[in-house]
């Protein structure tokens, strides 16, 4: 996992509207990666919800937001669509992205383990250095814990 400090992973996902995304085309200006388990589930929606309900901060901030997971880019354009999400959802399916991130790893449920999302969040800043490592996300107000690491970037 990068650590604050460290120059960010490069990548180039495809969105929900078919577009790749790279990183390096995002230089100048904040980033903010947030890495979730699957689109439409309770979790996920309250986090991707708490983007989108601190959208006009998010815009004045300046800062891009991207959600990531191993959803195929239709079913991200469900979510999106469904939730009136202003930002767009990349597509990582074989998860490299991911475990480049360090967002990839060992979970457990009901007492089965198995390989998935851990729920990762990253602060980048204009020139692509990682500036927080948000690990083990709870997803509700995590919006706002973001923005304000965003203000302090300033």
């Amino acid at each position: 996992m990068p650590k604050v400090g460290d120059a960010a992973p490069p990548f180039a996902l495809t969105a929900d509207d078919g577009r790749t995304v790279r990183l390096s085309d995002l230089k100048g200006r904040p980033v903010v990666l947030y890495f979730y388990p699957k689109d439409d589930t309770p979790g996920c929606t309250k986090e991707a919800c708490s983007f989108r309900d601190a959208w006009s901060d998010v815009q004045a901030s300046g800062a891009a937001v991207f959600g990531v997971s191993p959803d195929a880019a239709a079913s991200h354009q469900k979510f999106r669509t469904k939730y009136r999400l202003p930002f767009p959802l990349l597509s990582d399916p074989d998860h490299s992205v991911a475990e480049a991130y360090g967002a990839w790893g060992q979970k457990s449920m009901y007492g089965r383990k198995y390989e998935g999302i851990l729920r990762t969040t990253f602060l980048i800043d204009p020139a692509g250095t990682v500036r927080r490592v948000f690990e083990k996300v709870k997803p509700e107000g995590h919006a706002d814990e973001v923005l304000a690491a965003i203000r302090q970037l300033r």
